[in-house]
């Protein structure tokens, strides 16, 4: 299965350097191991790259990104006229390398859940693939070029622009992971819409005129959860506006969000936030009392 690097985007990337490589002869990539990222866009021939022990064809359209502090070399000669685009970026703070599952059941949640929290916006950005739009790639990389070359008065311009090409990397990428079924869609924002209410699996699949376990089975695929799991967070996120929006007791919150067993719903706030109702409700208190 295939890698993702994930980062928070809230604040641009450490733009460093960038350009556009072009071969005169065959051409083969010096081994080497970098302390920063770098983005390759393939634009004319074909590169051959290992990293990792991993080795990619990176052809025209394919991107591909060097992770720093791991060895990588060309494994075989390019052809003459062997081009590509290239930049080095640092990320703004932690990363991490999760793989396709992961970031497919992460944007599901962020997109379908959790719309109203902005505060945390990530980069997922695939080691290798091939984004559907690769012409407004290659038009954006034109307008970082020209932005590195003509010695603006602030480098700030050059972190925003790589930020904004990664941003439109991630969103390609979450838009082929993406289901595209009107169907599905419609289950999804009709159960977001009931979570609060007494809905089972069962009583969803007989709206939609689904075979339960056919359902159970297709979601998990169309979405990288089960539907329980989303019913779940549904209820967990609404629980979380009203800890930190209302002095309601945390038996009355579970009620509220529709679980008639207080202690099962403080067992799963905890399984889904790593923190009890009366943890969450506090540590926010004291972030806002921090931040003033």
């Amino acid at each position: 299965m295939s890698k993702v690097l994930k980062f928070p985007i809230h604040t641009p990337i450490e733009f460093i350097s960038g350009g556009h490589f072009i071969s005169e002869k065959p051409w083969i990539h010096t081994k080497r191991n970098i302390d920063s990222f770098e983005v390759i866009i393939g634009t004319n021939k074909t590169l051959y790259i290992e990293q990792n022990g991993i080795k990619y064809e990176v052809n025209p359209g394919d991107v591909l990104v060097i992770l720093p502090h791991v060895e990588h070399k060309g494994y075989a000669l390019g052809e003459e006229n062997l081009s590509f685009y290239w930049f080095h970026f640092y990320c703004p703070g932690y990363y991490e390398i999760i793989d396709e599952a992961t970031m497919k059941k992460e944007i599901s949640i962020k997109s379908l859940i959790e719309k109203e929290h902005e505060s945390e916006t990530f980069i997922y950005l695939p080691i290798f693939y091939s984004p559907n739009s690769i012409e407004r790639i290659n038009i954006m990389f034109s307008q970082l070029l020209h932005i590195y070359q003509s010695n603006y008065y602030t480098n700030h311009s050059g972190h925003y622009m790589a930020s904004l090409i990664l941003i439109e990397l991630t969103e390609q990428a979450i838009n082929q992971h993406s289901t595209g079924d009107k169907n599905l869609n419609s289950l999804l924002e009709w159960t977001r819409i009931h979570a609060l209410e007494n809905i089972t699996v069962t009583s969803i699949a007989q709206k939609f005129c689904y075979n339960r376990e056919y359902l159970s089975r297709y979601f998990k695929k169309k979405t990288g959860m089960t539907l329980i799991e989303y019913i779940h967070h549904i209820k967990i996120s609404k629980a979380k506006d009203y800890l930190t929006s209302t002095n309601d007791s945390i038996k009355e919150i579970a009620y509220g969000v529709g679980f008639q067993d207080e202690k099962y719903f403080m067992k799963l706030f905890k399984k889904y936030e790593r923190m009890t109702p009366t943890e969450y409700r506090t540590s926010y208190f004291r972030t806002k009392m921090n931040n003033h």
